[in-house]
């Protein structure tokens, strides 16, 4: 979806960008929802439904299992998004992402749990597609600085600022160049799914609701709707995580409560 579809949709390098996203939405006062007027690239908005498709169910459990080191259940998810179309390279550069959100240890298991699965699942006859690679470098220097306020801006849905980052300017450093300049350009996975799997994450740990509430609303804005964010938390509970469904209820709610007082 390029920025010409009629339906605009609402849309370092160091482990200092654990913080991600969240932080600086909800701790930036006077931040305000509001809609993006312009869509990054064409891999970072899909066209809008009301249900996920069944690659799109598998995020969220593939980061919700990874995040909390639950193995057996991460193989099965992992397994199940494979086989619902979710190619390597996205697999890989889900848990690759989440490191910024739950760690560098979590991470580096989670892909070894998908090298096993892959082999296993080749040994089975089963050839996965490998997916793609990122289609351009990313930048460096002032462009990967510049890049990344961009994107973090049109995610977060205002030029993120406030007495936290004047606190400690260098963690929104970390994050324009890093988080979303290093990862966010990559994209050979769109941001829709990225908002997924950063939802997963969050919603199973217990503590960060505020950047949960945050990513929630980034969901929107990306181009995810309210019923596929419901449909989200059916199949956490579904698969047996109940507490991290209720969280994500809550913070949508709680979104559609504060966008539909703003009209």
């Amino acid at each position: 979806m390029s920025n010409t579809t009629p339906a605009r949709l609402h849309k370092s390098r160091l482990l200092a960008a654990a913080l991600a996203l969240g932080a600086e939405l909800a701790m930036a006062p006077g931040y305000a929802f509001q809609n993006i007027a312009e869509p990054h690239a064409m891999t970072h908005e899909q066209p809008t439904s009301e249900t996920l498709s069944a690659r799109q169910q598998s995020i969220p459990l593939i980061a919700a299992f990874m995040a909390t080191s639950d193995m057996p259940r991460l193989r099965a998810a992992l397994s199940q998004g494979l086989d619902a179309g979710l190619t390597i390279s996205e697999a890989k550069e889900i848990l690759v992402q989440l490191y910024a959100y739950v760690g560098f240890p979590r991470s580096l298991n989670a892909l070894g749990e998908l090298k096993k699965v892959m082999e296993e699942r080749r040994q089975r006859g089963i050839h996965d597609a490998p997916g793609r690679e990122p289609s351009r470098p990313v930048p460096t220097g002032d462009a990967l600085l510049a890049a990344g306020t961009a994107n973090q801006t049109r995610i977060s849905g205002a030029p993120v600022k406030g007495p936290l980052f004047d606190f400690a300017p260098v963690i929104n450093q970390f994050l324009q160049t890093h988080l979303f300049g290093d990862i966010f350009e990559r994209d050979n996975l769109d941001w829709p799914s990225r908002e997924l799997a950063t939802v997963g994450a969050l919603a199973a740990t217990p503590g960060v609701e505020p950047q949960l509430r945050s990513h929630v609303a980034a969901s929107m804005r990306v181009g995810l709707t309210a019923s596929q964010l419901r449909q989200l938390t059916q199949v956490l509970a579904e698969h047996g995580d109940a507490d991290a469904a209720r969280r994500v209820r809550e913070a949508l709610d709680k979104y559609l409560v504060e966008t539909a007082g703003r009209k």
